[in-house]
């Protein structure tokens, strides 16, 4: 059989999409699980959680559609909610709510006739128990919880025997956990009947339109965020499994492996001529050669979200601020080179205007008539243009660097008083 692999991620920057809707499809069959983080901003569990599974994951058979960062302002903020709280606003919500379009979107989205079964991933307080047990375990807390809103759908359908689904789910999750008092039970709010606040939720709104759906929840008392995001991981893929949804991931589910893939921000394309990799980048960048106006900003990373805050470009992966840039304004140069010759350790080769690429010993640009050469942290006097200059590292100020380790560098194109593009030697 032919796979077919779709991957959508919407940039709210470019088109009028209130929300980043991903979508992995096998080309299978209809059946689709939605799942949806970061409806409360100060969660992280959930949206890193999901963003794993929209850039770690290949889906070999059904579908999986992903909402990763519902409430992306509140996410940079690290905050419940900036406008209230988003998950009480699913009933009604007020025709001036400035979270009424992302409200009324995922509701379509919601309603969908292909999705069969709805997750909401959240970070609850506590360790649930049934019986009291302190001030963190006891049967108010919600971490580490199967949330269902009642035991079943009115209409018999695939997955509407929600108590039975989540007691599979909690039973089969405690078999995996990293220390015993992880262990997940199913947390029943009887939402009709005994949770007022509940009827506001995205859950019920799910359930009273006969659409299967759960929240996981877990513990923000747990030690860390990789073992929050190891149980979200742990606890979607025996949803998966229940629902047939095939798949494949790079990468192994430890509190060790998850540690290691959240480490990997991606990449921050500016332009279509800067491309800056976020995974150990310094925590501030100065002179970056943008526009003054109408910039284009791509993340590779779901969680990327870019806020200008007095002249600077805050950068955040999630609800982490992972570096600032401070701009310098450039009008951009047209018919610039697509490729530019280098010697790299004795060795002549072409490059693309954006490339990275990785020196031993040392390098050089190749003299063209028509772009001159910026490199950054080269301070050798009387040289406008430094191609044809021989560049070790020893040759660069570490304080210009791109990354953490002083390793990275940029090399920068002109034509006259215009940019061109930027790429990034990698010192091994």
């Amino acid at each position: 059989m032919k796979y077919f692999f779709i991957l959508f991620i919407l940039l709210s920057t470019l088109l009028d999409a209130k929300i980043q809707l991903i979508k992995k499809e096998s080309g299978d069959s209809n059946t689709t699980l939605l799942v949806i983080a970061g409806i409360h901003g100060n969660e992280p569990g959930g949206y890193f959680a999901a963003s794993l599974l929209a850039t770690n994951y290949t889906i070999t058979s059904k579908n999986l559609w992903i909402v990763p960062n519902l409430n992306s302002q509140s996410i940079i903020k690290n905050r419940r909610g900036i406008h209230g709280d988003m998950n009480r606003k699913f009933s009604s919500v007020k025709s001036g709510d400035k979270d009424k379009e992302i409200i009324d979107e995922i509701k379509r989205t919601i309603l969908s006739p292909q999705v069969s079964l709805v997750l909401n991933l959240h970070d609850g307080h506590g360790f649930y128990r049934k019986k009291n047990q302190g001030s963190i375990f006891n049967p108010n807390a919600w971490g580490q919880t199967c949330v269902i809103d009642q035991c079943d759908l009115k209409i018999e359908q695939p997955f509407g025997n929600l108590n039975d689904i989540a007691i599979k789910i909690k039973t089969n999750m405690n078999k995996k956990l990293l220390k015993r008092h992880h262990s997940f039970d199913v947390k029943n709010t009887n939402t009709k009947y005994d949770d007022e606040a509940m009827q506001l939720s995205l859950t019920y709104f799910c359930v009273t339109n006969q659409k299967p759906a759960f929240a996981i929840e877990t513990s923000k008392n747990l030690s860390n965020l990789s073992q929050k995001v190891f149980y979200q991981l742990l606890a979607i893929e025996e949803y998966m499994k229940i629902m047939g949804i095939k798949y494949t991931r790079n990468f192994e589910l430890s509190e060790e492996g998850v540690a290691k893939v959240l480490t990997n921000y991606g990449t921050l394309g500016i332009n279509s001529n800067i491309l800056l990799n976020l995974t150990d980048i310094k925590k501030s960048l100065s002179y970056i050669p943008i526009k003054s106006k109408s910039n284009e900003f791509k993340f590779s990373h779901p969680l990327g979200k870019l806020k200008k805050i007095k002249g600077r470009y805050m950068v955040f992966i999630g609800n982490k601020l992972v570096t600032q840039l401070k701009p310098q304004y450039f009008s951009l140069a047209e018919n610039c080179q697509d490729k530019l010759d280098f010697v790299i350790d004795g060795k002549k080769v072409s490059l693309l205007n954006t490339s990275n690429f990785y020196v031993t010993a040392d390098f050089k640009v190749i003299k063209n008539e028509k772009q001159r050469v910026n490199i950054i942290g080269y301070q050798a006097k009387g040289h406008i243009d430094e191609s044809n200059v021989t560049i070790s590292l020893r040759d660069l100020n570490k304080n210009y660097s791109v990354d953490k380790q002083h390793k990275v560098y940029r090399v920068e194109f002109y034509k006259k008083e215009e940019f061109c593009s930027m790429l990034m030697v990698h010192f091994k």
